[in-house]
């Protein structure tokens, strides 16, 4: 009887061994898992700290009750057991050294397929007192429960979040939720900076600005202060009271097993994965969070710690040692966040991510993920990225209120079917007023994407402005009208003028005279602005379109 040995029981273990079960009957099937639990939702855990999730027992509990080793030897046919660590795998004699954990007894299991799916272990910080009770991590079951304890147990009204990727935001809001008072501190200059561009996680930011959470961006952590328990957390910029610290700046994967093994490793320590999620043993597999995976959109190799990919890796294994001829494609390193009211997005590559010979265009559009005159409609801004020399679409970026998860999905699929700007302009998807616009915002900005590498649009980003406003060889021209303009306007511009749209053509020459400046010219989301453009252009001036208008400008503005 064939034997598969499977060391990890969380997402790509357990996926790996439910489907290989349902597939062959036969086969035997061992997970052995170092921890006390087995197939968890991790995904989940901030929300269980903010009350969303009541029942923490619903991470690990499905149709048929608790996934547990009990339930997976009934149901499913699989050995499953915890508090196994292994410590080897001998490649030649095709076994695994575990030890028993609470006896510390070894024993050795035989193999004719091993499946390496160790996961990945947060970083840590590596400065005094980050041992000091109070500091946790939020990776592992034991984590999460232990701060839900603490928050409680100990009164805690202050927490510090060190790290403003997925999980940090995620955790800001839940502890926002729970009434606590939360500061997030990034050494980076902005918010999500995996997911997002500067100026959108700009635009999140001045949306956040009221919401209870302080941001401390481009500061150190230097240290965690206090006696017997945390008292501060002291950055290169202050020092900062709390009575929690969590330490969310990362993961690494768990690869240790494999590189003493002797397993080629790859990007980031991940282990080097062929097609068929085989190392360079034929004989071992590796899926989840330690092993390498490919971009969909390029082909480099990425570490992309997601609960969705080890799912699909679990599958793929599954399904080839059964003798089906499959292969895992790769990743897109779609994802998604919400934090308080707000949603951000991303999916593909983007100016830093893409690769170095690629031309790649971008264009930040806004605009509403239902018609503007409908209850509930949201502003969505978007930012979609092309290569300039072949159309393709290879990334997106997205932040709103609503509708960022359909936009996003929609252009993941674009770009796993490699479509051009000029497909995804076309793209049908379900209109009717409560859903979306007659044109979506996907294939508006597709549409003013091509019209910027074809010559008709030159727009120039938030951030770009943001720089430029305040020297002198630049006007900015607000065509809006006055009483939008007298309402709300950028601030800080060196030169700046109102010269609503319909009066461009008859008193542009009389107040624009200097046509050796440069102009911006700007509106609520950029229509109005590029027809601007168009107009000012073919009059011999030398303008520019504010990509996003007043809708997308996340820095200071004058008001009345």
């Amino acid at each position: 009887m064939k034997k598969v040995v499977i060391v990890g029981g969380v997402a790509a273990g357990m996926k790996t061994a439910a489907r290989l079960r349902r597939r062959d009957k036969d086969v035997e099937i061992t997970v052995l898992e170092r921890g006390p639990e087995v197939s968890y939702g991790a995904c989940g855990f901030p929300y269980y700290i903010g009350d969303a999730v009541k029942n923490f027992a619903a991470f690990n509990s499905g149709p048929h009750g608790m996934r547990d080793p009990e339930f997976f030897r009934s149901v499913k046919g699989v050995k499953v057991l915890t508090g196994h660590e292994v410590t080897k795998i001998d490649c030649q004699e095709k076994t695994v050294t575990v030890r028993i954990l609470s006896s510390g007894e070894e024993l050795f299991f035989p193999y004719d397929k091993l499946v390496l799916a160790t996961g990945s272990t947060p970083i840590k910080l590596n400065v005094p007192g980050e041992d000091l009770p109070g500091v946790h991590s939020f990776w592992f079951p034991w984590d999460v429960l232990k701060v839900k304890e603490e928050v409680t147990e100990n009164r805690v009204t202050d927490v510090a979040i060190v790290g403003a990727g997925l999980i940090g935001m995620e955790l800001a809001e839940n502890f926002r939720r729970i009434g606590l008072n939360v500061h997030v501190i990034e050494l980076q200059e902005q918010i999500l900076p995996q997911m997002l561009d500067r100026e959108l996680s700009d635009w999140l930011l001045l949306q956040l600005k009221n919401s209870g959470i302080n941001f401390h961006l481009g500061e150190k952590t230097l240290a965690i202060l206090g006696k017997d328990r945390v008292e501060a957390i002291q950055t290169d910029k202050a020092t900062i009271p709390v009575q929690m610290v969590i330490v969310a700046v990362g993961v690494h994967p768990n690869s240790e097993l494999a590189k003493e093994a002797g397993l080629e490793l790859g990007v980031r320590d991940t282990i080097r994965v062929n097609s068929k999620l085989q190392t360079s043993d034929p004989d071992i597999f590796a899926a989840g969070d330690v092993a390498e995976n490919t971009n969909l959109v390029n082909g480099s190799k990425c570490f992309a710690p997601m609960g969705s990919t080890a799912n699909k890796h679990g599958r793929v294994i599954a399904d080839y040692l059964v003798g089906d001829d499959v292969e895992f494609p790769g990743v897109l390193q779609t994802g998604i966040c919400q934090i308080m009211n707000l949603q951000a997005g991303s999916t593909g590559l983007n100016r830093r991510t893409a690769a170095k010979d690629m031309d790649v265009a971008s264009v930040t559009v806004p605009g509403f993920d239902r018609l503007g005159y409908m209850p509930g409609a949201n502003r969505i801004i978007l930012k979609l990225f092309a290569d300039r020399k072949t159309h393709l679409v290879i990334g997106a970026q997205a932040v709103s209120t609503g509708g960022v998860d359909k936009r996003i999905d929609t252009i993941a699929m674009a770009l796993t079917k490699g479509m051009t700007l000029e497909e995804l302009s076309n793209i049908d998807v379900a209109y009717a007023p409560p859903f979306n616009m007659p044109i979506d915002n996907i294939a508006t900005a597709a549409n003013v994407l091509l019209n910027k590498i074809e010559g008709r649009l030159r727009g120039i980003s938030a951030l770009q402005w943001q720089k430029l406003k305040t020297d002198p060889g630049y006007t900015l021209v607000d065509v809006r009208t006055p009483a939008e303009f007298k309402a709300r306007r950028i601030a800080g511009c060196a030169n700046i003028v109102n010269i609503p749209l319909p009066d461009i053509r008859e008193k542009a020459t009389s107040i624009l005279t200097d046509k050796k400046q440069k102009y911006v010219a700007s509106c609520l989301i950029d229509l109005r602005g590029y027809e601007a453009e168009v107009m000012l252009r073919a009059m011999g001036y030398d303008v520019y379109s504010l990509e996003g208008g007043m809708s997308a400008w996340p820095y200071e503005v004058e008001q009345g």
